[in-house]
């Protein structure tokens, strides 16, 4: 058995990741943030922070609160816009031996595939993630990802707009995950990942008000793992392109849970607030139990659930 053994992983349309330990967008900045802290070149891939045309301000505070096993955010998506991001951010990943993935989001499929032709030519791009998770002002606010039409509009608007790899974030507030998997899928998705943060709600007893000035927001960390586990699993099971799996993942069993019910790779989101390098954690986690286990390709234990 190799003491070094074989982590790459291929998230679709010819890219490899050197490992399947990636960020999470929202959760890791633009990663330059985090480069203080550990070495971004060890990363399987960076997803940065979610981009729109235009710089966005994103909600009110109060925009996060503590939860058990978790957090509750409604931060409202506040970025500098993808121009900002061009200019400012990208050159400055350029040194690090890792990937860039943008997140991109629209509120109508227009937006979302001028983004996508925006980035088409910027060569530090390697992936686009698309987060479907967004109202559709043109449909009464309907969230494009709810609905395997409007879903299936913005990944073929965004396919039709770039010849990088088009990654599909999916939601988990819908009643059957794989009819979205399969909708993107279908329309030109290369990849899914999921899931995305499941809304929830805090209030203030005391002041018989809620905590967050959204109201609603989304739930993330070691709360949602159970749910994140049962939808990978199942659109794993009913699609042919590669699953990207998150949600709740603290530790290297977590990441290996996921890559056991079908992940090919995984994100790490809320843990990086509790403990910012804990990515090269999992990374040494998954590295350690491939060689304890005698795995020489990681990509060889994906899916390898058994259920009889």
């Amino acid at each position: 058995m190799k003491t070094k053994p074989d982590l790459s992983v291929s998230i679709g349309r010819g890219l490899t990741l050197k490992n399947p330990v990636m960020s999470a967008s929202g959760t890791f900045g633009y990663g330059l943030e985090f480069s203080p802290l550990l070495n971004l070149s060890l990363l399987g891939a960076i997803v940065v922070k979610g981009l729109s045309l235009l710089p966005s301000s994103g909600n009110p505070p109060v925009r996060i609160v503590e939860t058990p096993c978790g957090m509750l955010n409604a931060i409202g998506l506040e970025n500098i816009g993808v121009e900002a991001f061009v200019a400012d951010k990208l050159p400055l990943l350029a040194p690090f031996n890792t990937p860039v993935i943008a997140n991109i989001y629209g509120k109508t499929v227009d937006e979302y595939a001028k983004l996508a032709s925006r980035l088409d030519c910027e060569k530090g791009v390697a992936a686009l993630e698309v987060n479907i998770s967004c109202p559709n002002v043109k449909a009464g606010g309907v969230v494009f990802g709810t609905d395997p039409k409007a879903a299936s509009a913005v990944i073929a608007a965004v396919r039709r707009s770039t010849g990088k790899p088009v990654i599909a974030k999916l939601s988990p507030n819908v009643s059957s995950i794989v009819e979205i998997a399969k909708a993107v899928e279908d329309a030109g998705a290369d990849a899914v990942s999921l899931i995305n943060t499941i809304t929830g709600m805090a209030v203030d007893l005391e002041r018989r008000r809620p905590v967050l000035h959204n109201i609603t927001g989304g739930l993330s960390g070691p709360a949602i793992k159970p749910v994140g586990l049962r939808m990978v699993w199942q659109a794993a099971g009913a699609v042919n392109i590669p699953v990207i799996g998150l949600g709740g993942i603290s530790n290297a069993r977590d990441a290996l849970e996921y890559m056991l019910v079908g992940a090919s790779a995984i994100q790490v989101g809320t843990a990086n607030f509790v403990a910012p390098t804990v990515c090269i954690d999992i990374i040494n986690g998954i590295r350690a139990f491939c060689v304890e286990n005698k795995i020489e390709k990681i990509s060889c234990f994906v899916g390898s659930l058994e259920l009889n």
